[in-house]
């Protein structure tokens, strides 16, 4: 590699998580965590039941709030703190695994665990405690209407019109762990590349995008991922270089 990108993006997934001792929460047989998705992940499940709702992210909070960021998100804090060039991070995970690596420019499109929303005023706030339907919004002092920062299937996206300058702009566009079904997640990979940008995904096989990045890259990301960023910052040059 010898270009010298401006703009990166770096789009992941549950892949980069597993290494932490995080399950992919979404099996082959559609559960999650062990529930039915249209139990615990659909924005009908809440409104019929929100304290069962509840009880299902309150239990995954502690496994999320003791994981502890492995190399594969250690090596992006790195990254933008050696490369030159702008450096996002577009994630699917809920987990927060990048902030605790030190990753800055983090959009979790699909949410975060330790976050609430108020359903009736918007207000978004933290917390790793439990939640249930009693209790009140710190905003606007509505009982019942908190449910956890999580987009549930048939919900829009978060951050969308940020992402979408980003892939505009990028110049390299690397995703990580994810498997390329879900949409449209799916779809960044072709929007980058229409853009110019050069294209590269790490997972541990092969996905559904296979054909749209030029470089793939297989294995775990904990070894992979350093691996790639080492190379790049190798082909960074000296400030004698560029004053040349």
């Amino acid at each position: 590699m010898t270009r010298l990108y401006k703009n990166i993006v770096i789009l992941t997934g549950a892949g980069i998580s597993a290494e932490s001792g995080l399950a992919t929460f979404r099996s082959s047989n559609g559960l999650w965590n062990n529930h039915r998705v249209e139990d615990v992940a659909t924005i009908e499940a809440y409104w019929r039941n929100p304290d069962y709702v509840h009880q299902f992210y309150n239990e995954m909070r502690p496994e999320l709030y003791n994981a502890k960021p492995n190399p594969a998100h250690l090596c992006i804090t790195e990254l933008q703190k050696k490369y030159p060039a702008h450096i996002a991070v577009v994630t699917q995970n809920v987990d927060t695994l990048h902030e605790k690596a030190g990753n800055q420019n983090v959009f979790h499109i699909h949410g975060q665990i330790n976050q609430i929303v108020c359903m009736n005023c918007g207000h978004v706030f933290e917390t790793w405690g439990d939640v249930s339907s009693e209790d009140k919004c710190e905003h606007c002092g509505t009982t019942g209407m908190l449910k956890p920062n999580i987009v549930f299937f048939g919900e829009s996206l978060l951050y969308m019109d940020q992402v979408d300058r980003l892939l505009n702009s990028c110049d390299l566009f690397v995703s990580v762990g994810t498997s390329g079904v879900v949409y449209p997640a799916a779809g960044f990979v072709q929007f980058a590349k229409m853009f110019g940008a050069d294209t590269y995904e790490f997972n541990m096989e092969e996905t559904s995008n296979n054909s749209l990045f030029d470089k793939h890259i297989y294995g775990p990301a904990g070894t992979t991922l350093p691996q790639f960023v080492q190379q790049l910052l190798a082909d960074v040059p000296t400030k004698e270089e560029m004053s040349k």
